[in-house]
């Protein structure tokens, strides 16, 4: 198979040669002290074994082929994942995946929407579309970070008809993003809660805490290697926001303000970057999260 390229990775004591596709997908690795090759994807062995062969510096010894690798419980700490299938595929996902479907299947018609409107009342449907607004806007920001490095998969899903807005990998780290919109609203953000307009207090920062913490043992799960995940929350077209955290473990942007995130680095290797974003574009990753 042409287009394998071949990355060294060298840290933490490991010395590795990572083989990945052109879109950066790793689908093995080569130990270059024990000469072990570690099948992360099926179906590669041969091509794997040549663009290990044309890397001089590697010398296989014993290298076995591909499907006793893939076999080897050893091979791969954490559960090994079949091969990435277009239907399983999350890098296809449109910022707001879940709330375009949602909107599709149960959301109100023009007809509904018109008497909603006639008699003043709200629809689930409305906040679904405030909701899609915002991600497609975040979206766009994150996408923008792709140009230096950054891998970036939206509408997540997880168990229970739920989903991660949007999860950024790359050199800095790996972070979940979730989007609020509140067009022309006053927003206040404290440690755990934040206020809309002064009204009643929502735990955004608690379950924003707990969606990294769930997508961390998921990635880990997969990597063999700790995968901290920071939270990040992104405000859309609010009107002033107002953080007086005094312990605030949340990143907190308007949706302007995400570029900062852009030249973080020093956290993972490009091969990291490569088998985490493998790992997490992979649906059946998070089936059990």
């Amino acid at each position: 198979m042409d287009g394998l390229r071949v990355t060294a990775w060298k840290r933490y004591g490991h010395d590795r040669l990572y083989v990945n596709l052109p879109d950066g997908t790793a689908v093995a690795w080569a130990d270059r002290a024990t000469g072990r090759i570690t099948f992360l994807r099926t179906g590669y062995g041969d091509a794997v074994l040549d663009a290990l062969a044309r890397r001089s510096a590697y010398v296989p010894s014993d290298a076995p082929d591909a499907p006793d690798a893939a076999a080897d419980a050893d091979a791969f700490p954490g559960p090994t994942l079949p091969p990435l299938t277009p239907e399983h595929d999350l890098a296809s996902h449109r910022p707001g995946e879940q709330l375009r479907k949602r909107l599709g299947e149960t959301g109100p018609g023009l007809l509904g929407r018109a008497v909603a409107r006639l008699l003043r009342r709200g629809t689930d449907g409305d906040s679904w579309r405030t909701g899609l607004a915002g991600e497609r806007r975040v979206g766009e920001e994150l996408d923008r970070l792709t140009r230096q490095g950054w891998r970036v998969l939206h509408s997540v899903p997880l168990p229970r008809q739920v989903d991660i807005d949007h999860l950024l990998i790359g050199p800095g780290g790996v972070f979940t993003v979730n989007t609020k919109r509140h067009p022309q609203k006053t927003v206040w953000v404290g440690d755990d809660m934040v206020k809309v307009n002064g009204g009643k207090a929502q735990p955004y920062g608690i379950k924003s805490r707990s969606e990294a913490e769930r997508a961390r043992k998921v990635l880990e799960e997969h990597c063999d290697f700790a995968v901290p995940v920071e939270p990040v929350l992104v405000f859309v077209d609010v009107f002033t926001l107002d953080v007086v955290a005094t312990q605030l473990t949340i990143r907190v942007y308007r949706e302007r303000e995400v570029a900062a995130l852009a030249p973080l680095a020093g956290v993972f290797s490009t091969p990291q970057v490569d088998q985490i974003y493998a790992v997490a574009r992979d649906r059946r990753t998070w089936l059990a999260a």
